[in-house]
């Protein structure tokens, strides 16, 4: 289990070493050395590591298993329960895989990341952000889940580490504090990340990439097991150095599913132009496994979001396999979990980076 005195490297060193991978990947093929598989690539010393069925464990002693957490549907929406293996085929890059590993794992620990927009933007709806948060945290963490908490606006604060006590999430929760900037546009608001570029008018700098990006980096990517981001924002981003698709690989290559409540003032933005933040969102969540949900700023429908996202990880399947293409290059395989039923629709992540295996 990390330290939960652990905090984030220097943000600037860690964005401006993404930028560069960034830079490379465009012109060569570029090795990764944070695991995209939630193979076991270092021997077993976390103890939330053993809490994993033991025979996936031993699968991955000598090989490289890709593992996926997902929910199955039915035309309606309502989750679908008690299926087996012989329900689903499986895909990679088009080409079929053996289904090695297959089950519920409604018990499995939970890391959860809540990732709270304290932007100008959400002046009138943190209060009920908080609230409702914390409410979510104490029905949903058992004693072997954790949980963090990121604030982000022009700054991107790691208000409390990974733990598994409400009391000090919540006091997180509590901490945030709506942040503009405190100064002109003309001066140039100056985050962790560097000088942020604001507008005239609206919300001076929210580095909502920026903080997907390091909550996936920093904190999701040593962990092991079912692993989900939650976002508080109405998706707006402004002066983030990163741009979505560098979130998305992110959250990607740590297999993190990514949830989006989607909480808008409407009257902040007027009746002119409005917010549009709900596209880039969808990319997101889509990509990672997860779903943007819809909440306006109505407190009991950021409650019934918050209950079907609780009802989601406690109804997730597990499927792993071993790839037939065992070339570990770097590139994106996309993977496909198609029912035998065509009425059922699957919520998982698209793929992963099959990056080379690191050895001890």
């Amino acid at each position: 289990m990390p330290n939960p005195s652990r905090k984030f490297r220097d943000f600037a060193s860690v964005l401006a070493l993404a930028l560069a991978v960034s830079f490379i990947v465009q012109n060569s093929m570029a090795q990764d050395s944070t695991p995209s598989t939630s193979a076991s690539q270092a021997p077993d010393s976390n103890s939330r590591a053993q809490a994993q069925d033991q025979s996936i464990e031993t699968l991955k002693v000598n090989v490289e298993v890709v593992q996926l957490f997902f929910n199955v549907k039915d035309k309606h929406g309502a989750l679908i329960p008690n299926l087996s293996k012989d329900n689903f085929d499986l895909f990679e890059d088009g080409k079929a895989q053996v289904i090695k590993y297959f089950k519920a794992e409604s018990d499995l620990p939970l890391t959860l990341g809540i990732l709270i927009d304290s932007s100008g933007s959400q002046m009138r709806v943190l209060d009920m952000e908080k609230e409702v948060g914390a409410s979510f945290l104490e029905s949903t963490l058992r004693s072997k889940d954790e949980a963090f908490v990121i604030s982000f606006d022009v700054d991107i604060n790691l208000l409390q580490d990974f733990t598994n006590s409400v009391s000090r999430l919540r006091r997180a929760l509590n901490e945030a504090k709506i942040n503009t900037g405190g100064v002109s546009c003309s001066g140039g608001p100056v985050g962790p990340q560097g000088p942020i570029p604001c507008s005239s008018t609206g919300p001076r700098g929210t580095a909502l990439y920026d903080a997907v990006y390091l909550a996936s980096h920093d904190e999701f990517s040593h962990e092991v097991g079912r692993k989900a981001m939650i976002l508080l924002t109405d998706g707006e981003d402004q002066g983030s150095k990163l741009k979505i698709r560098d979130a998305i690989e992110a959250a990607q290559k740590a297999d993190a599913i990514c949830y989006v409540l989607l909480i808008a003032d409407r009257g902040f933005y007027g009746s002119f132009g409005g917010y549009s933040g709900d596209s880039e969102m969808r990319k997101l969540t889509l990509e990672t496994g997860g779903r943007v949900i819809e909440v306006g700023n109505k407190i009991e429908k950021l409650r019934q979001a918050f209950d079907q996202i609780s009802q989601e990880l406690r109804s997730q399947y597990n499927i792993g396999y071993v790839p037939t293409n065992t070339v570990r290059d770097g590139s994106f395989r996309k993977v496909e979990i198609k029912p035998k039923q065509h009425d059922y629709k699957i919520q998982a992540r698209s793929g992963y980076y099959a990056t080379a295996r690191h050895e001890e």
